[in-house]
């Protein structure tokens, strides 16, 4: 990875930036691992004064709505459920307890890397049901696809999926069509790897925006910029490939035709965005079976956030971290208040942890 981090490339591209930007750029990274990289390797402090960064809705676990979370808590509290889910989502806050709150009271709720150690549970807890919390974008939804085909084949009915899974081109339609002075999307790698280049498409037609995919190295990210900047200087935004060592222009063409043939396009619920047309990854009828919400049906209450937390705003784009009361003070990762404090990738987590001292 040493070239990806080298200090000549590095203050190469700052140097090509600075004499490019001839006016005031605001450009958007909608992916949670470019979030933690940014502030990590301190590229709001290269960049010119010309050049803003926003983070934007691109953390799968900041975007869950409470509801989904309140969901995920009533399984844990039912004895014959085994909730299973990644360690991000552990300590979300729900409207009255996370899931965190309940494994400590005794609930089964296990974190796994992975949908196959799910699978693997169900078939040695084959008198309980197990509900995997699945949650993440088209990078993800593939692997989820894969999980339920395999529980088909083998025959697993004590199985299902809570799906969370999001589609990513209509949250930046909706900030694109909301988002004011915004010049540009640093786009997500990790998305771009299944879906390829096509989803972006209309952001430049009908928004005048740029759109670069981009890698996670300071390098890459830089060199995305610097593409965002040429694009608008020239007056041609367009949707490129940065990260052309993992993503092709049509994607993966085989997790994405397992993805459609276990998923459909839905309405969903983001939170800070509210509910977004054909957003959501919804289970085909014809594995209703594996549909935790067709299986095992729950009702929750409204969903209440806690008044003092802006992670909607933040995750539009509209405010930064540290403009939130709670930062760094009742809100803190070892005890978040919201969601963009509890993730790995949250926006609040990557200023707290590579900004709060700076």
């Amino acid at each position: 990875m040493d070239e990806y981090r080298d200090r000549t490339l590095i203050a190469g591209l700052t140097k090509k930036i600075r004499a490019r930007a001839g006016r005031f750029y605001t450009f958007m990274e909608v992916c949670g691992g470019h979030t933690m990289a940014i502030h990590k390797f301190g590229l709001p402090w290269l960049l010119p004064s010309t050049i803003r960064l926003k983070s934007g809705p691109g953390c799968p676990v900041c975007v869950t709505d409470q509801s989904y979370v309140d969901r995920a808590v009533a399984y844990a509290e039912m004895e014959e459920v085994v909730v299973c889910t990644y360690g991000d989502l552990l300590r979300v806050p729900g409207t009255s307890a996370s899931l965190y709150d309940k494994r400590g009271e005794g609930c089964d709720v296990r974190v796994v890397y992975s949908l196959l150690e799910a699978l693997r549970i169900a078939r040695e807890e084959s008198s309980r049901m197990v509900v995997f919390l699945g949650i993440g974008f088209e990078t993800t939804a593939p692997g989820s696809a894969v999980g339920i085909l395999e529980a088909e084949q083998e025959g697993l009915d004590n199985f299902c999926l809570l799906s969370a899974h999001k589609r990513m081109p209509p949250a930046m339609e909706a900030v694109a069509s909301d988002a004011g002075q915004l010049d540009g999307f640093i786009c997500p790698g990790h998305v771009s790897t299944i879906t390829g280049m096509g989803i972006y498409e209309d952001l430049p037609r009908l928004y005048g925006m740029g759109c670069v995919i981009s890698g996670f190295e300071p390098t890459d990210m830089l060199e995305s910029i610097l593409l965002l900047v040429e694009q608008m200087e020239a007056g041609r935004p367009e949707v490129a490939i940065q990260y052309k060592r993992a993503v092709r222009p049509e994607g993966n063409l085989k997790a994405r035709a397992l993805m459609d043939q276990v998923f459909q396009h839905g309405d969903d619920t983001w939170r800070g965005l509210g509910v977004l047309p054909d957003s959501g990854l919804r289970i085909r009828p014809e594995y209703a079976r594996y549909d935790a919400e067709q299986r095992i049906p729950v009702e929750v209450g409204p969903a209440r956030e806690n008044a003092g937390c802006i992670c909607g705003e933040i995750l539009k784009g509209q405010k930064e971290p540290s403009e939130c009361p709670l930062f760094a003070t009742s809100c803190t990762p070892v005890h978040p208040v919201g969601a963009c404090m509890v993730s790995s990738e949250g926006a609040c987590q990557a200023y707290y942890k590579y900004r709060r001292y700076a």
